[in-house]
């Protein structure tokens, strides 16, 4: 098979897969969604838990308690309502041929561990080799924060912002670094607050190309 027929071949087998994987994505969020239970039913969750915990929902200082805890909920988990592949998907040719690295480093990052529901608190650096079209800025950021309003644990984040950048955009490659602190390690269990975990996703020419892994893990480090 000559060479530009396996590639294409590779191409559209990715490009179905892609299709597959959001299609099921979508069906999954719109059971969600007919299940999602009313603000009301929310409210009262909270009031169990903190009965749960031992103390009395109906005292002055807890009484609007599980309103703000369910309002608290609409912000740690927009995330859920957006599609990071349609921030994505406004992209820009005139670039005058550039086809240099971009590096978007200390992205604020808040998030909430599905295993305990605590939150993890860091910071993500998102690069990749743009093929002929780029992305607005602030566009990599908003991606983030997409990913992160969700419940999620590290690794997963860390692949999922990687892997959206990768089918919309078609890169030369994707690099992505979160450092963060988990609460679920320093509030409770072995109790190591200074503790930091570093996850990475690399594709495309970071992962082949040691040269262009090291100027990445260069920039992001200041050098």
């Amino acid at each position: 098979m000559a060479p530009q027929r396996s590639a294409a071949l590779r191409r559209n087998l990715v490009a179905a897969k892609d299709v597959r994987a959001k299609a099921e994505g979508l069906a999954r969020r719109v059971d969600v969604q007919r299940d999602k239970p009313s603000r009301l039913e929310a409210e009262e969750a909270v009031r169990t838990l903190l009965r749960y915990a031992g103390d009395d929902p109906e005292r002055e200082g807890l009484l609007e308690t599980p309103a703000r805890v369910v309002r608290a909920f609409d912000e740690f988990f927009q995330g859920y309502e957006q599609d990071p592949e349609a921030v994505l998907a406004r992209t820009f040719e005139e670039v005058e041929g550039y086809d240099e690295m971009i590096v978007v480093r200390n992205i604020d990052l808040f998030s909430h561990c599905e295993h305990h529901m605590v939150s993890f608190v860091g910071r993500a650096h998102v690069a990749y080799l743009p093929d002929k079209r780029v992305v607005g800025l602030s566009k990599l950021a908003r991606v983030v924060d997409i990913f992160a309003r969700r419940l999620q644990i590290q690794e997963k984040l860390t692949v999922q912002i990687a892997d959206a950048i990768e089918r919309v955009l078609h890169p030369k490659g994707v690099a992505v670094v979160i450092e963060a602190r988990h609460d679920c390690m320093a509030t409770r269990g072995v109790h190591k607050p200074d503790a930091m975990t570093v996850t990475s996703r690399m594709t495309g020419a970071f992962r082949t190309d040691p040269s262009t892994r090291r100027e990445f893990l260069a920039m992001i480090r200041g050098a």
